[in-house]
């Protein structure tokens, strides 16, 4: 649960000559994809000292007949063969159709772009054709949607676990330390959050060699894109619809995705349930925020079809003008905050000194609707990730068998640094692994032979660093053409995709208010590099075709 999750300010790469999707500086943003390389294959199984978890081997054997199934389903359409007349035509339209509807970041070229709304904005990264996904698959995300909302805010009330599961952690990590020290002040003045409200987005990727659903994370922070995700799927209706005698498909086979209203309908739900018609919704954003279109669609829904104000501060202007009342009320600018919804605050580059600490320990200490809270934020981390696919620990914050068996069908390999077993394996075999530290927002991963030079210079250390590290199965995604489109320039690709369902989730006391699946996000990226980004060069935005 936690890297790749949140939407630090968007920026459009140097576009390199021979290929307009590969960046030629390293990515630093968010949308983080694991590449393709072999892990669960056959020989890998005989011979492997890896830990498997004995339910991904009895998933690959229940799917075995459905997979036969789906391997026999033929893709939308393949980009190669798409006529270069046509593919023009699709980038054009396309291009007008992102214009018209809002479907925009801001120039990276422009300094003011970050800053000022309707100033130099570009269409976003998009895929121009949507990409083939097995609907089986995405009955099963949205099915577990629910299950891991639910789960989240469980494991969120449970303080000692967050506390002891992370307790090595902060020991090394200075970022997870402030986090956790806020947690504790919480914990001691024995703050209660009646209502609670998280909009999650659980990413997946489909393993290639077992047709398994793996989770890469669950965020609880930021999660980006409801709004730019609905306008790629409805773009690529339009598309569809307009050239179907080209391009044999069917636009209703796209599933419907409302995420921003449905975010908006949480938010606003929230903001009800404080009960102060005077008050506002704080979004708490970068200074800089090239993706603050998609931002600002959740703003107008919520202006639109509920009627709420919604404010805009970063976090040093909320320790600059925030004020706590005796009763817990935060004041911010002269206005009541009901809500706060972070967009900003996962990552320590967020924190330039103490006055954006200090705001945050502000916040959590009021009555405002907190979205995430401090405890929703670290149930979220990738060490409580790891923790939750131990054995029996799930039983703790869930009674249901059924639904403990479909979080475990989702589960990838996940292992701690103090398994002495899986680290020798990692680094006799590091292609096999991902490492993973405490970081929201992507381009934090390490992968490949660096696997092996990192764990090898920890051990050397002998520090206790390696507790700021998780490692976690590599997955082997299907390799897809796709014709990618950054900057007005359209490009096929050989790529592999990730999906995230969106979850929205709200509780008052005991009383669930919201509890239900919200939309999705597909990311289409190169398959031929490790971090991915549709702010870094590499990915893009796109939507799901079913088959």
């Amino acid at each position: 649960m936690g890297s790749g999750c949140s939407s630090p300010s968007i920026s459009l790469t140097t576009i390199s000559a021979t290929s307009p999707f590969q960046s030629q500086e390293s990515p630093s943003n968010y949308l983080n994809f694991c590449s393709p390389t072999r892990f669960l294959e056959p020989h890998l199984l005989k011979s492997s000292k890896i830990f498997i978890p004995k339910s991904l081997l009895k998933c690959a054997k229940v799917h075995k007949m459905q997979t036969q199934v789906e391997d026999s389903a033929k893709p939308i359409v393949d980009p190669h063969d798409i006529d270069p007349k046509l593919v023009q035509k699709l980038a054009n339209d396309a291009l007008v159709w992102c214009s018209l509807r809002g479907l925009l970041v801001g120039d990276r070229n422009s300094e003011r772009s970050g800053t000022v709304p309707g100033v130099d904005m570009v269409h976003a990264p998009v895929a121009l054709i949507p990409m083939s996904f097995p609907e089986s698959h995405w009955k099963q995300a949205c099915e577990v949607a629910p299950i891991f909302n639910e789960l989240a805010d469980r494991v969120s009330q449970d303080g000692e676990f967050l506390q002891q599961s992370l307790s090595r952690t902060r020991k090394v990590d200075p970022f997870t330390s402030r986090l956790l020290e806020i947690h504790s002040k919480m914990l001691e003045i024995n703050k209660i959050e009646e209502i609670r409200l998280g909009l999650h987005r659980s990413d997946y990727m489909l393993d290639e060699q077992t047709k398994l659903l793996l989770q890469i994370e669950l965020n609880t922070i930021s999660s980006s894109f409801p709004g730019l995700s609905c306008l790629v799927s409805e773009l690529h209706r339009s598309l569809l619809q307009q050239y179907r005698e080209d391009i044999a498909s069917d636009p209703n086979r796209i599933p419907a995705n409302n995420a921003v209203n449905q975010f908006a309908e949480a938010l606003a739900k929230a903001w009800n349930e404080y009960g102060d018609p005077r008050a506002v919704i704080m979004f708490v954003v970068q200074a800089e925020e090239r993706n603050m279109y998609d931002q600002h669609w959740l703003s107008a829904s919520l202006r639109e079809r509920h009627q709420v104000t919604t404010i805009r501060k970063t976090l040093a202007e909320i320790d600059a003008l925030g004020e706590l009342q005796q009763d817990g009320t935060l004041v911010v600018d002269g206005q009541v905050v009901a809500v706060i919804y972070f967009r900003a605050g996962y990552a320590p580059s967020d924190y330039h000194s103490e006055s954006e600490w200090k705001a945050r320990l502000l916040m959590e200490q009021s009555r405002a609707v907190k979205c995430p809270s401090i405890s929703y934020h670290l149930a979220g981390s990738k060490k409580i990730q790891q923790e939750l696919a131990k054995p029996n620990v799930l039983e703790k914050f869930l009674e249901n068998k059924d639904d403990i068996a479909k979080l475990r069908k989702c589960f990838a390999g996940l292992w701690s640094l103090d398994e002495s077993d899986i680290v020798k394996d990692a680094i006799d075999r590091p292609e096999l692994y991902v490492m993973k530290p405490q970081r929201e927002g992507g381009g934090n991963n390490i992968y490949g032979e660096d696997v092996r030079d990192a764990l090898l210079k920890l051990q050397k250390e002998g520090t206790g660093s390696d507790a700021a590290y998780i490692l976690m199965q590599r997955i082997f995604p299907k390799i897809s053409h796709s014709i990618l489109m950054r900057e007005g320039i359209s490009h096929k690709e050989q790529t592999i995709s990730e999906l995230g369902i969106y979850g929205t989730y709200l509780r008052n006391k005991t009383e669930v208010v919201i509890n239900q699946q919200a939309g999705y996000l597909m990311r289409t990226k190169v398959s031929s590099s490790n971090e991915g980004g549709v702010a870094a060069g590499f990915a893009v935005l796109d939507s799901i075709y079913l088959v």
